[in-house]
């Protein structure tokens, strides 16, 4: 069985440690690792059996962190950064400046970065850096509101799961800024009308 905890120190152990969690977000529950650990990454494309095609989105515990990533912030990116929807159920795709950014994104020419407006999240991000973190559910399938029901339904287990609970299945709506004009990849909770407008407005 899954070790639970509340201990926040336990979690970033395993984290720093190579080990993949699974972790209530401000949006749903989400399976994370620390990107410079390879093994533990290709334990979330397993557990959740997703495509290596597929690249896993990244958190980030602030403006300056994702700039540390080599991402792109340009007009659009920065708009939508700095409204009241960030922190919160928005991810963007930015484009990445490959010699700026870390040796775990070598090879792609995009990251889809989100800051999620969780205090613990947060807390854990600043402790541990970026961390990669997926919805917990099996590639295309749909989200749920409890651990219990996510474990049995995952092809694998994490190493600990964070005890706690979110209050929606629906996932952040991912923005592309790499497009012209920018393009609503997946409905989420945040409706496009309002992110049209704020770029509207911007």
């Amino acid at each position: 069985m899954v070790k639970t905890t509340s201990d926040l120190d336990v979690v970033i152990a395993c984290l720093n440690g190579g080990g993949v969690v699974l972790l209530p977000t401000d949006t749903v529950f989400g399976l994370a690792a620390k990107p410079d650990f390879p093994d533990a990454v290709q334990r979330i494309f397993d557990i959740k059996r997703r495509p290596k095609s597929v690249g896993l989105p990244v958190l980030a515990s602030s403006r300056v962190a994702i700039e540390r990533l080599g991402a792109v912030v340009n007009r659009p990116a920065e708009t939508l950064l700095s409204s009241p929807l960030m922190p919160g159920a928005l991810t963007l795709v930015l484009e990445i400046k490959p010699a700026s950014a870390p040796a775990w994104l070598a090879g792609r020419d995009e990251v889809a970065v989100r800051l999620p407006n969780d205090e613990r999240c947060l807390d854990i991000i600043a402790r541990t850096g970026p961390i990669f973190a997926t919805s917990a559910n099996l590639h295309g399938a749909g989200n749920a509101l409890d651990a219990d029901t996510i474990l049995v339904s995952l092809n694998g287990s994490p190493d600990i799961v964070l005890s706690g609970t979110v209050a929606s299945e629906v996932a952040s709506t991912i923005v592309n800024c790499r497009v012209y004009p920018v393009r609503i990849e997946r409905q989420g909770q945040i409706p496009a009308s309002e992110i049209e407008r704020l770029l509207a407005d911007g």
